[in-house]
C-alpha cells in the first residue's frame, strides 16, 4: 500500500512539473494559465500546510489539494501542448538532483517555527 502511495505522490510531482513547463508557453489560454500558476505556486511554496515529513498525515495536502488543481488545470490545457510538455517533465526529472540546500533551508524554517512556539508556550505556562 505504501508504494501505490509513493507512486501515486511521484505522479504528483511529474504532473506539477509539466504544469510549471506548460504555464510559460503563449499559447496557453489565460484561463488555463491562471489556475496552473495557483496551482505550481501552492506546490512549490517551501511551507506545506502539513509537513512531509510527519508520517502519513505530511502527504494529506498532497493528496487533496494538489489532485484537484492538478485535474483542473489539465482539463483546461489543450491536449497537444499537455502531451508535450509531459513529455519534457519525464525527460527533465530524471536529469535532476535533489537541492539538498533549499531543504536544509525548510528544515530550519520549521524548527525555528517549533521553538518559536515552544517558547511562547512556556512563556505563557510561567
Amino acid at each position: 500500500m505504501l508504494r501505490k502511495w509513493k507512486e501515486f505522490v511521484r505522479k504528483l510531482k511529474e504532473d506539477i512539473y509539466t504544469l510549471y513547463l506548460a504555464s510559460k508557453d503563449p499559447r496557453m489560454p489565460f484561463a488555463a494559465k491562471v489556475i496552473v500558476v495557483l496551482t505550481v505556486a501552492y506546490a512549490f511554496s517551501p511551507i506545506d500546510l502539513i509537513p512531509d515529513f510527519i508520517p502519513l498525515l505530511g502527504y494529506l495536502d498532497d493528496l487533496l489539494l494538489l489532485p484537484l488543481g492538478i485535474w483542473l488545470s489539465i482539463k483546461l490545457i489543450p491536449p497537444p501542448l499537455l502531451h508535450y510538455y509531459q513529455q519534457q517533465a519525464r525527460e527533465r526529472i530524471h536529469e535532476r538532483q535533489p537541492n539538498y540546500v533549499m531543504a536544509g533551508v525548510i528544515v530550519i524554517l520549521w524548527l525555528l517555527l517549533g521553538f518559536w512556539a515552544y517558547h511562547a508556550y512556556r512563556q505563557r505556562l510561567g
